[in-house]
């Protein structure tokens, strides 16, 4: 099991939803590609067992939450030491509760797969958006938390891979349009509570009539056009297998946005954890976590809610890491073709600058529509890159293939310096490969050392790219509380070849999915990482001068 390994720099690329009446983007940037650039993975879905396409039930009314999902969780099931795929569904808004909508789940047999959705019990058959794991009853193993067009669902894991539908005894509820989720513990009280993203009021009978100008066809609309944004929704775990709706008594229902990517982290250090959302074409909300129970929205004047001329952009996947070595963690937000990338850089107390220009990528990331973003070590070189799967919202005016939505995705492999270069294998792969793609999510799938990709596509098989680089030097870190499940929310801190790195322990990320929490370290020439601190949730601190190559289960001490 591996996953989450960040590193190095302010990245760039582009996500959501414009208006319909656009004209014809600019020619593109031409952007120098690495030169001899061999590939780094080969997709071996078919091979390796996984078949699943995630259905947008599309009819050509193009109606809006066709065009949004689907996420997916690359995450041990049934506790057998390699990651399983768990694909979240889409099918028919209109016929929920059907087969076709059900939610596959794929069991890892040392690289091998097998589809264990009838015996599992994890075919929840809701229009599926994403999923968030985490173990919110403490009994160390993953439980999963699907987000739908219409109700979600939780998915209460037994250990062996089986799941109970805890969705109503649970408390939960809502009937909106969600979209991410993440698990995270925010008062500090030992339980996850859960983080959910909302985007809109829809329902048939909102749809318009967005046609392209230019073509005089009719296409996806922009959320601003529906008028309708939500606030999302926190739940407070009880600690007793239930979870209360806290958005009014903490404060997050006083703002609204259309919500999608979520990134949590300590931003302003003061030892909580605080909740920064993505919202397309709306304001970003970054809630400032003052301890007792209550959350505000300091995104305006912390720098973040906006980019630095002033504009809202369409916001979709995010990603959180230290990109300048300085101990505090910094916001990428990837937007849609022509728009840049926002990189917000964190000073140290959770104030933050527009730092875009400053990468060198603000043309690069004007290229396609970004929506998963992975920021990991893909070659153990020690310095971090960048996958991102690209799609577009609004059809292409020169498509390439029969797909008006499809993009390919790409890879940029990063230097010591934290800059990015564009690999001449646009996507990684020796064939070019172009979908529509979602959600994307990394993870070791046969113990080899290296990091693997699986990405979602709309309409189309997705995508299992195993990592055919040579280097297998690595540092796996799995970071564990008292009660043996992931330390979400601890921080690690070390250094590499002199340099410091920071990381959080977390599962949900990218664009609606989920990964290991197991910190994955690329060595590069070098032998080991040192000065280890792990600052736990609890406040309490566990230090280790070194680890060499290998991986470590790290548990919080009991006393």
């Amino acid at each position: 099991m591996k996953a989450s390994f960040s590193q190095t720099v302010p990245l760039s690329l582009c996500c959501m939803l414009c208006h319909c009446a656009d004209p014809p983007p600019p020619s593109p940037i031409n952007i120098p590609d690495v030169t001899k650039s061999d590939p780094w993975f080969a997709d071996e879905a078919e091979e390796r067992g996984v078949h699943f396409l995630w259905k947008s039930g599309a009819t050509g009314k193009h109606h809006m939450p066709e065009i949004m999902g689907g996420g997916i969780a690359m995450i041990d099931i049934d506790g057998d030491d390699d990651l399983d795929l768990y694909f979240v569904q889409g099918g028919s808004m209109f016929s929920t509760g059907e087969e076709q909508n059900a939610n596959q789940l794929f069991i890892n047999n040392q690289g091998e797969f097998h589809n264990a959705t009838s015996t599992s019990g994890v075919g929840d058959m809701g229009y599926g958006m994403g999923v968030s794991t985490g173990d919110y009853d403490n009994d160390g193993d993953p439980d999963l938390y699907v987000t739908n067009f219409g109700t979600d669902t939780l998915l209460q894991n037994d250990g062996n891979g089986n799941f109970t539908d805890v969705t109503a005894s649970a408390g939960f509820t809502d009937e909106s349009w969600t979209t991410g989720a993440v698990f995270f513990d925010y008062d500090k009280d030992g339980d996850l509570d859960l983080f959910v993203t909302r985007y809109l009021i829809w329902d048939q009978s909102k749809e318009f009539d967005c046609g392209v100008l230019f073509f005089g066809e009719h296409d996806y609309c922009s959320p601003n056009v529906y008028k309708s944004p939500l606030p999302d929704i926190l739940y407070n775990n009880n600690g007793d297998g239930t979870f209360t709706d806290i958005s009014m008594d903490s404060g997050i229902s006083s703002a609204t946005g259309f919500g999608l990517g979520i990134g949590i982290d300590d931003f302003n250090g003061d030892g909580f954890e605080d909740i920064f959302v993505a919202n397309d074409m709306s304001e970003h909300h970054l809630w400032i976590n003052l301890g007792n129970g209550r959350f505000i929205n300091e995104a305006n004047i912390r720098g973040c809610a906006i980019d630095g001329t002033g504009s809202t952009k369409a916001g979709m996947g995010t990603e959180i890491f230290d990109a300048d070595f300085d101990g505090d963690p910094d916001i990428l937000v990837v937007n849609m073709e022509n728009q840049s990338d926002s990189f917000f850089l964190n000073d140290g107390d959770g104030y933050f600058i527009d730092a875009t220009g400053s990468t060198g990528l603000v043309g690069l990331s004007r290229l396609k529509t970004r929506f998963g973003v992975l920021h990991e070590d893909f070659n153990n070189d020690g310095n971090s890159d960048l996958y991102v799967a690209n799609g577009r919202i609004s059809r292409s005016f020169a498509p390439i293939v029969d797909d008006v939505y499809a993009e390919e995705n790409m890879l940029f492999s990063g230097d010591k310096n934290g800059i990015m270069s564009r690999l001449t294998q646009r996507g990684g792969t020796e064939l070019g490969q172009i979908h529509t793609s979602r959600g994307a999510a990394t993870g070791d799938i046969d113990g080899d050392g290296k990091l693997d990709i699986v990405v979602v596509n709309r309409d189309a098989p997705a995508y299992l790219l195993h990592n055919i680089t040579q280097n297998t030097r690595k540092v796996e870190l799995d970071v564990k509380n008292k009660d043996g499940s992931p330390a979400i929310g601890a921080i690690v801190k070390f250094k590499l070849d002199g340099r410091q790195e920071r990381h959080r322990v977390r599962s949900s990320r990218s664009y609606f999915s989920s990964m290991s929490p197991v910190i994955h370290v690329g060595l590069g020439k070098h032998t080991k990482i040192t000065d280890i601190e792990i600052k736990w949730l609890s406040g309490n601190v566990t230090t280790i001068p070194s680890f060499e190559q290998g991986t470590y289960i790290i548990e919080e001490p009991t006393e």
